[in-house]
């Protein structure tokens, strides 16, 4: 196979369209590598993918939501396809960020696996550090952090009782959970993080990466222990 010419070299354009999955909850899908983006009440971002598709991701953010009322930049995980966006979106929102405090030495190091994506992490420091059972307040959401250590020692999921809603980062996924075999995962961790989520009342899983699923969701989670509990090919 032969490259191109430089001046026969192009740029494939990505279009990324956000999608509104919930009243107040907005969407902005993971393309490539990059994670989901969610917007939560015009006021909080979860996660910044890689940073790659950072301009379309603006564009779609600015569409759908005034951004000079987002306060908050919430890392689900360390991982570089959540937190390499990091530093642009901190420059454009001028928001703090918060992370989980057992993943924010690997964030504020430049340790996010980044060269599994072929790329260099950027330094950033975390504003504020987020514990288990801590509360964001929005004006209409009032999101639980869920400290769910497996895919990462730092791993959370956001949770909204009244509205029903899971933000699970790559900790439960439509079907399956995050893998256990980087840096900071453990197996057993995850199936101890999967009991915790299965007390709670779940309608809507908003996941790190791919399909949402709406309802069916505890019921999936009791499969997913059961099948955890007899294998340990997951």
């Amino acid at each position: 196979m032969t490259s191109c010419p430089p001046s026969l070299q192009f740029k494939i354009s990505v279009r990324i369209t956000s999608m509104e999955v919930f009243k107040g909850v907005h969407i902005i899908p993971g393309i490539a590598d990059d994670s989901n983006i969610y917007v939560i009440d015009n006021e909080i971002v979860v996660d910044t993918g890689t940073g790659e598709f950072f301009h379309q991701a603006r564009q779609e953010i600015e569409k759908a939501v005034d951004p000079k009322r987002i306060k908050l930049i919430v890392n689900t995980h360390y991982h570089y396809d959540h937190t390499g966006g990091n530093k642009k979106f901190r420059d454009w929102l001028k928001s703090p960020i918060a992370a989980h405090k057992a993943d924010r030495e690997l964030i504020e190091k430049g340790k996010t696996l980044s060269e599994s994506f072929h790329q260099v992490a950027k330094i950033v420091t975390i504003d504020q550090e987020l514990r288990d059972g801590d509360i964001i307040h929005t004006e209409n959401f009032n999101l639980s952090v869920i400290h769910t250590p497996g895919h990462s020692a730092g791993s959370i999921c956001l949770y909204e009782p009244d509205k029903k809603i899971l933000i699970s980062g790559d900790m439960l996924f439509d079907g399956t959970v995050g893998r256990t075999d980087l840096p900071g995962g453990n197996y057993n961790e995850t199936r101890f993080s999967l009991e915790k989520l299965d007390k709670m009342n779940i309608q809507y899983l908003f996941p790190g990466h791919g399909l949402l699923k709406i309802g069916g969701v505890n019921f999936m989670i009791k499969k997913l222990l059961v099948s955890m509990e007899t294998s340990h090919m997951i």
